[in-house]
């Protein structure tokens, strides 16, 4: 029932978005949070490069991110918001955040959810940290 929950909350989160869907969302927010490669991003995503070649051209066809090329290296492709790029990011988070808050809000102990759901973050973090680290040593 779990994982059927999170596929729920996924889609919930994803309609609350309003302009920008939660795998865009997802996507603004890694580049914000400075993973400004196109090969880092799909590793965090879990995605593969027709994925993300496409959700950076919708993106940049929608004037939300730039994608400048590294110097040195003729394949990498650095990724950063726009202006444009940051405000919709705020709204959106801010949107599904207050859904969110919604939702938790409904539960029998609010702080123990959100407490909850936030050590399930730290945890998923730790999981990818530890994947990368494992790939990073074959």
């Amino acid at each position: 029932m779990a994982v059927f929950t999170a596929a729920r909350l996924a889609r919930i989160l994803d309609r609350a978005g309003g302009e920008l869907g939660l795998a865009h969302y997802r996507f603004l927010a890694l580049v914000a949070a400075g993973d400004e490669r196109a090969s880092r991003l799909a590793e965090h995503l879990a995605l593969g490069k027709p994925a993300v070649s496409a959700a950076v051209g919708a993106l940049h066809a929608q004037g939300l991110l730039t994608r400048d090329e590294v110097a040195g290296d003729q394949r990498a492709i650095r990724l950063q918001l726009t202006d444009k790029g940051r405000e919709v990011l705020a709204r959106t988070e801010a949107a599904m955040a207050a859904r969110l808050c919604e939702l938790v809000g409904g539960t029998e102990d609010p702080a123990t959810t959100m407490k909850a759901l936030v050590a399930l973050g730290e945890a998923v973090d730790r999981d990818l940290a530890e994947r990368r680290a494992g790939s990073d040593r074959r």
